[in-house]
């Protein structure tokens, strides 16, 4: 696979929940670019362009949804699958999240074992 097109950018500011969804996507052979802020992804999305983008939603700073609202309205977040990554599960939050623009919604904790195939199935049925 095309390195360049095999960019995922990953907002998360908890640093081992970083760290375990990189490793996970990297064996699976993406290129992970990593943002710890919501202001941070809005400006990255336009310089990686990437294939797809994993949200968590409590972020510092703007929070993932209106980190999300703000990349959907950049040239280069418009079409780009934004996949929700949470422990937010309250009722009524994963509505929220796919109303602000995320294209599919994961609770956590992930389990690296079975995360890749699951974002891989998220985003063939989003096709």
């Amino acid at each position: 696979m095309n390195k360049e097109m095999n960019k995922v950018l990953v907002v998360e500011d908890n640093s081992d929940n970083l760290q375990l969804v990189t490793y996970a996507l990297e064996r699976a052979g993406y290129e992970v670019v990593g943002a710890t802020t919501g202001e941070e992804a809005v400006l990255l999305v336009e310089r990686v362009k990437p294939l797809f983008i994993l949200m968590d939603i409590q972020l510092p700073g703007i929070d993932g949804i209106e980190t999300t609202r703000q990349i959907r309205k950049s040239v280069a977040g418009r079409q780009v699958p934004i996949i929700a990554v949470t422990s937010y599960a309250m009722r009524g939050d994963q509505e929220k999240v796919l109303e602000a623009g995320c294209t599919a919604y994961f609770e956590k904790p992930i389990d690296p074992l079975t995360f890749v195939e699951s974002v891989r199935k998220i985003l063939a049925e989003n096709r």
